[in-house]
């Protein structure tokens, strides 16, 4: 259940910003997130996560149970430019572009764990023999 964006044109700095903000979140908190943050890489980092949820429908996987198990953003190629400075000279502009790699992965839902009788007690065994120590 992976999913590439290769020679997106922003540099990798701005896209790692979003690719924090999803990494670990399920699919639809992640795309809540970023259909809902101004930053010009939201867009496709949000088609880039529907791409691998289909690519994880081909596997018969669930939307409901996946998680944004890894995102990476790496440096692409950089596309130089020059620019003309004083005294003929030239100053190279640097567009820099982002490879992001995107891996999901199915949890499965657990209930809330309750805690038995014994646990209780425990804890409060515990609690009183520091009291009786200090």
């Amino acid at each position: 259940m992976k999913a590439f964006l290769k020679n997106y044109r922003q540099s990798p700095r701005k896209v790692r910003l979003l690719a924090d903000l999803v990494r670990g979140k399920r699919v639809t908190d992640a795309l809540t997130t970023l259909s809902m943050t101004p930053k010009r890489a939201s867009l496709p980092l949000k088609k880039l996560i529907e791409s691998a949820v289909a690519n994880a429908g081909r596997g018969k996987a669930s939307s409901d149970v996946l998680v944004v198990k890894d995102i990476r953003v790496d440096k692409g190629i950089m596309f130089m430019r020059y620019r003309a400075r004083a005294r003929g000279r030239a100053a190279p502009i640097r567009k820099r572009t982002s490879h992001v790699t995107l891996a999901l992965s199915e949890t499965t839902p657990r209930a809330p764990k309750k805690k038995t009788a014994s646990e209780n007690t425990e804890r409060d065994s515990k609690k009183g023999t520091r009291a009786a120590a200090s």
